[in-house]
């Protein structure tokens, strides 16, 4: 697997899906969620047959190494990574995808680099960068549109007790981020739970945004933008990820129907057909 070098000499992994000379377009650097091993992304729905993918592991995940500096596991650390990686890659300009929390990582990209993107793509993206907030009610009336759904007793009295902080089990809710809960669903679940609790611990530590200088710096982004949410992404609401659209000059929001989360898994077809029409 190849490796490269962060700033501060932690060596790191990525992973190289689709064939590297399959598109004059070059390759779409993908930043996974959590922090988690970034093997649940996959090859995103089969976009990797219209662009090669790079897929770094964040730091202390998959096969990239635990660093010395703890405090490094901060999203605003984790930019610099991406920038290292291009650098590595040989990139003048690159596409940049992230997903989930990841999009917290690539959206700072694009405010301290936005010269060294051509396009941005943001799947089910988290809006901490920018200071948005999901109220309760945005979560409980999307939670509700699943009621017919055989799983919503247990799991909907479990997102209702995480949210009112009375306990709860966050594996209960499991099925809410997901278009249909089968046993592809399932697994992908499995594949995709974050394994370094520090990481994820330390990933939002004091420090890590600066929602009103990314807001400002976003305002001058001119790059063309791709934020797809899923319908029932109870993570990433459709209302809210409208929100962070709002942020960029040349932006498109794409709500894919009948998808959760992870939307490349709900319907990969009509995934890969969204990106790779914009992507090129």
């Amino acid at each position: 697997m190849p490796t490269f070098l962060a700033p501060d000499g932690t060596r790191l992994a990525y992973h190289v899906t689709g064939d590297g000379h399959s598109s004059a377009a070059g390759p779409i650097v993908c930043v996974p969620g959590g922090p988690a091993d970034s093997r649940y992304l996959g090859d995103l729905g089969g976009l990797s047959a219209h662009r090669p993918l790079i897929v770094p592991d964040l730091r202390g995940t998959g096969r990239s190494a635990v660093p010395a500096d703890r405090s490094s596991y901060r999203c605003d650390r984790l930019v610099d990574d991406i920038e290292a990686l291009r650098v590595h890659l040989g990139l003048p300009r690159m596409t940049l995808l992230g997903h989930s929390a990841g999009a917290n990582i690539a959206t700072q990209y694009a405010a301290r680099y936005p010269d060294r993107l051509d396009r941005l793509v943001l799947v089910g993206p988290g809006t901490r960068a920018v200071g948005l907030t999901i109220d309760a009610g945005t979560r409980r009336a999307l939670a509700l549109l699943r009621r017919d759904e055989p799983w919503f007793p247990a799991a909907f009295a479990a997102l209702e007790a995480l949210m009112e902080g009375t306990g709860g089990d966050p594996e209960a809710v499991a099925p809410f981020f997901h278009g249909r809960w089968d046993a592809e669903a399932r697994r992908h679940h499995e594949a995709g739970r974050p394994d370094n609790e520090e990481a994820v611990a330390l990933f939002g530590a004091e420090g890590a945004f600066t929602p009103q200088a990314t807001r400002a710096a976003l305002a001058g982004f001119e790059a063309p933008v791709l934020l797809l949410v899923g319908e029932f992404d109870l993570n990433s609401p459709p209302a809210s990820v409208g929100e962070l659209a709002a942020f960029f000059p040349d932006a498109a929001l794409v709500v894919q129907p009948g998808a959760g989360h992870h939307p490349w898994i709900d319907d990969a077809d009509r995934f890969v057909a969204t990106l790779s029409a914009f992507t090129g």
